[in-house]
C-alpha cells in the first residue's frame, strides 16, 4: 500500500509530512495511529481533522493538536497541500 503523504524526517526526530492536493479523498481513510502524536499545521486551508465520534473541525495553521494512540481518524482534503510536523510520544 503506498501512503497518501511524503514524510521528511528530522534531525530533532519529528517528521514534517505532507498531503498534496491533487490527492484523491478517498485515499484519506480512517485510521489509528500507534502512539500517541502531537501535531501543528506549517500549511494548508481548508483542511479538516475529524476524530472518531465528533464532528470535524478545520485545522489551524500554528496550532498543536493532540492525537492519542489508537484513536480513530482522518484529515479531510482542503484546497491547497497540507503541510503538518509530527511528534510522536517517545520521539
Amino acid at each position: 500500500m503506498v501512503e497518501p503523504y511524503i514524510d521528511r524526517f528530522e534531525e530533532d526526530g519529528s517528521r514534517t509530512r505532507t498531503f498534496s492536493s491533487d490527492i484523491d479523498s478517498d485515499e484519506l481513510i480512517w485510521h489509528r495511529d500507534k502512539k500517541d502524536r502531537e501535531i501543528t499545521i506549517l500549511s494548508g486551508v481548508g483542511w479538516k481533522l475529524q476524530m472518531e465520534d465528533k464532528l470535524p473541525k478545520e485545522l489551524e495553521l500554528g496550532k498543536l493538536y493532540h492525537i492519542p494512540k489508537m484513536e480513530y481518524h482522518r484529515v479531510i482534503k482542503g484546497k491547497d497541500n497540507l503541510i503538518i510536523k509530527i511528534w510522536e510520544n517517545g520521539s
